[in-house]
């Protein structure tokens, strides 16, 4: 079982969604334990995808800045 700790990597949490596929894919657990899988998939897929959104600002956020930057820097060559 995947640690629940929240230490979890963003890659560690990619890795456990995937063995929770591949569980529910072998069709040799019940319906109890499939349910639970994927109610525990749900979750990681949310964090996961809060986690890539959060990342994709930042980026945003660093490209516009470096952007400035640039222009700032090509403001005073031009002078």
């Amino acid at each position: 079982m995947a640690k629940k700790s929240s230490k979890q990597t963003f890659e560690d949490k990619l890795h456990r969604l995937e063995e929770i596929s591949n569980l529910l894919d072998s069709e040799e657990i019940g319906i109890e334990k499939s349910i639970t899988l994927y109610e525990e998939g749900i979750k990681l897929s949310k964090v996961c995808m809060s986690t890539l959104k959060n990342a994709e600002l930042k980026i945003t956020e660093l490209k516009s800045k470096l952007s400035e930057i640039t222009d700032e820097q090509e403001d005073l060559t031009e002078e």
